[in-house]
């Protein structure tokens, strides 16, 4: 049951409809359920989540899970509430935005009524900036195993010296590094690829590796990681706060400049070491003024996504090294990089990244959705009662669109081959293809017969 027709309840409704997945939304505006009912195979309701009658009229009784997503924090808060006293089996999510729930995840969790989980797309957002500035120029960021292991989607440029090269060659290049090339990019169509398939310049390369020792895996694609110096931020609301404070911490010099006066005043008496200027993001003088070009990272989080673009580029155009855009609308993602932006962040894709682990069957420990949702990567517990543990990788009939990129087996990390065999209780990255997805489910919670 999914609380909430917005962006991130019609897509995550979407998702779960394409997997044959029941699904039912419930939200008081008509528009929006009608825009449900005309594009995905689900069951809508009008009315209130937080509504007891509206959730049992829903079957809140017969639902696994519940997904309070709504732009509301107290209606996310009082249908998950009410949901624990109709039916307390039911797992139940919510989205909220307000900091101060921050410090009491495990009191909701503990404490009945009670909920699951606590899902707040701004601390989401921050964390996916953050990894961004780890490794400039990248368009995906990912990392597993509590970090020791990191998913990269890199742009091959056109003189890069693997250009033309066979995966199967690669080690050859590279002094026999284990660099796993999860999927390649090329022309907008995302493939798993083979040891006789060539990296061409203008594909974007998933790469997944050791964290110690990716610095020299974006090497062997001519891609360097260089510390973080200098950030400005455009927009100083919740989310150019959150990512202000951070840098603080990292002793990273930053700059915000935000429009509204009130804002402003609030920032600089939060802020200890950043600069808080009041003036528009979008003025070019302004920008020549704070030395934009003397900035590793321009970062536009204004509430307005043609303002936020329109800085990026402005900021790309006089000089900055790396600019990271926040968008909202996703209808904009596939012309984002026509227009020469690669980093994007938003809040509504880092809630559907976080709240698909909690839908994904098995053990899924976390997911990351890519590529305008063409894929999924999952990291997973390895069960035994799975038909992927206890025999080499080459004898398993994989699902076509999936790849086991990484076991990590107490302190070991392992780069896969068609040697390894998965043991129970090991930790698996698996990508996968959405259309792969259902089937890897299978993998993940009972023994398989057949595909």
């Amino acid at each position: 049951m999914i609380v909430g027709a917005g962006e991130v309840g019609f897509h995550i409704a979407s998702r779960l409809a394409r997997e044959n997945k029941d699904v039912v939304v419930v939200d008081s505006d008509p528009d929006a359920l009608r825009r449900v009912a005309e594009n995905i195979d689900v069951q809508v309701l009008k009315g209130s989540g937080g509504s007891p009658p509206i959730l049992e009229e829903a079957g809140i009784k017969e639902a696994e899970l519940l997904l309070a997503v709504t732009d509301s924090d107290e209606t996310n808060l009082m249908a998950c509430l009410m949901a624990d006293i109709l039916s307390p089996v039911t797992k139940k999510l919510a989205r909220i935005r307000d900091a101060g729930f921050d410090e009491y995840q495990d009191i909701f969790r503990t404490n009945t009524p009670h909920i699951d989980t606590l899902i707040n797309p701004e601390v989401e957002v921050v964390k996916s900036i953050d990894n961004f500035l780890s490794v400039p120029g990248a368009v995906d960021v990912g990392e597993f195993a509590d970090g020791r292991m990191k998913f990269v989607g890199i742009r091959m440029s056109e003189n890069a010296r693997l250009s033309g090269v066979k995966l199967s060659e690669i080690p050859q290049k590279t002094g026999n590094r284990r660099t796993l090339i999860a999927a390649v990019v090329r022309d907008e169509k995302l493939i798993i690829p083979s040891g006789n398939d060539r990296l061409m310049s203008g594909d974007l390369v998933y790469l997944i590796a050791e964290s110690d020792k990716f610095t020299e895996a974006l090497k062997d694609f001519d891609k360097y990681e260089r510390p973080v110096k200098r950030v400005m931020i455009i927009g100083g609301g919740r989310i150019g706060y959150r990512l202000a404070d951070l840098l603080e911490k990292k002793d990273v010099y930053t700059k915000i400049i935000e429009k509204d006066h009130e804002t402003c005043t609030a920032l600089a008496e939060k802020m200890n070491k950043t600069i808080v200027l009041c003036g528009d993001g979008s003025d070019q003088n302004l920008l020549l003024e704070e030395n934009i070009a003397e900035m590793d990272a321009v970062i536009t989080l204004t509430n307005d996504e043609e303002t936020n673009v329109l800085v990026s580029l402005l900021a790309k155009g006089m000089g900055a090294r790396q600019t990271i855009t926040r968008i909202g609308n996703f209808s904009y993602f596939p012309v984002m990089t026509a227009i020469g932006i690669e980093q994007v962040v938003s809040p509504r894709l880092s809630a559907i990244n976080t709240i698909l682990q909690h839908i994904r069957r098995g053990k899924v420990l976390s997911a990351m959705s890519i590529k305008g949702e063409q894929a999924e990567i999952l990291e997973a517990v390895a069960l035994e009662t799975s038909d992927i543990v206890g025999k080499p990788l080459k004898k398993i009939s994989f699902p076509k669109g999936a790849i086991l990129a990484g076991i990590i087996r107490n302190d070991d990390i392992i780069i896969p081959s068609g040697e390894s065999v998965v043991r129970p209780d090991d930790r698996i990255i698996i990508f996968a293809k959405r259309k792969a997805v259902p089937k890897i489910e299978k993998i993940l919670t009972v023994k398989m017969e057949f595909f």
